[in-house]
């Protein structure tokens, strides 16, 4: 059995993780702040992401026309149906949540942490969004509250990051791993598997380059082609390789015996809305994907880690 799991998996799952952290279900309750993306307005560039969608990533979140306590109670009542003792962590997931001044950010956050049984906040955001006065200020919330930093890379390779429209380099995302690492505070990574032109070993020299860093965590994703995006149009001219469900399974349990064991799993595979989702269709069996992800490295008899060598990565 993997050391980090008592149940099947051969990963380090965020179930274990919070289980264990917090002898509790924990739950991630998805929030719209109604922030916005310098890579939107602007600031280092327009249009955003590629593949980003009109709502920012936040298909799950709550409703942005809606108060957050309102949108986090609207949530809460969902799962407590399901997990009636478990515990909250507040998850600001709809673009870049901490593109605001300090001020802001304490009106958004702090409220939700004054709620009963939240005992963290999980902030995305990108690497270039983060201000030193936002810093001192996360670094603050950190002495207070379990705090996750969720920051968007994708990929390493830069003729991808370029492609995709990141507008930030690799040199910014690593520096500022460095800075909120040395406040202590907790970093998951965002990549995705079947971006445009990347072969299986650049997907997997990614996740290479990751367990080479000191972060707490990694989400998976897989490329997902949704309506009104520029990666549609991308798609619809050029019909770029998508990867099949096949492919993919065996990618994410490659990058997984790469992955550095103690580095926690929160997602291995995409979750887009079906009304929205151009290709590939097989993204819409997650359960199935991930019990085949499951079966796999069963199969290989294979463990998170597995071939991970700090020289070599």
């Amino acid at each position: 059995m993997f050391k980090y799991s008592d149940s099947n998996k051969r990963y380090y799952t965020l179930d274990y993780f919070y289980k264990h952290k917090f002898n509790s279900k924990v739950c991630k309750i998805s929030l719209d702040g109604g922030f916005s993306c310098p890579n939107k307005d602007g600031t280092v560039g327009t249009g955003g992401c590629i593949y980003c969608s009109k709502s920012g990533s936040a298909e799950y979140a709550g409703n942005k026309r809606k108060p957050l306590l309102e949108q986090f109670n609207d949530i809460k009542k969902i799962m407590i149906n399901k997990w009636p003792n478990a515990k909250y962590i507040g998850y600001f997931q709809a673009n870049t949540n901490t593109y605001a001044p300090v001020s802001i950010l304490k009106e958004k956050y702090e409220p939700i942490l004054k709620l009963d049984n939240v005992v963290g906040l999980s902030i995305g955001t990108r690497c270039d969004a983060i201000s030193k006065e936002c810093l001192e200020y996360l670094s603050d919330l950190n002495t207070r509250t379990f705090l996750t930093i969720e920051l968007g890379l994708q990929t390493i390779h830069d003729s991808t990051s370029k492609l995709i429209n990141r507008c930030h380099t690799l040199k910014c995302f690593e520096d500022m791993v460095k800075e909120l690492r040395k406040r202590n505070i907790n970093v998951v990574v965002h990549i995705i598997n079947g971006l445009p032109y990347e072969t299986k070993e650049m997907m997997i020299d990614t996740v290479k380059y990751l367990s080479n860093l000191d972060i707490q965590g990694i989400k998976i994703h897989a490329l997902s082609i949704l309506k009104g995006t520029e990666l549609e149009k991308l798609y619809n001219k050029t019909h770029f390789k998508i990867l099949s469900r096949e492919e993919y399974i065996d990618i994410v349990c490659d990058q997984l015996e790469y992955l550095r064991e103690d580095i926690v799993v929160h997602r291995l595979t995409g979750d887009p809305m079906i009304s929205e989702l151009v290709e590939p269709s097989w993204l819409i069996k997650k359960t199935t994907i991930l019990n085949d992800i499951d079966k796999e490295m069963n199969r290989r008899d294979s463990y998170q880690g597995i071939k991970y060598n700090k020289k070599s990565a």
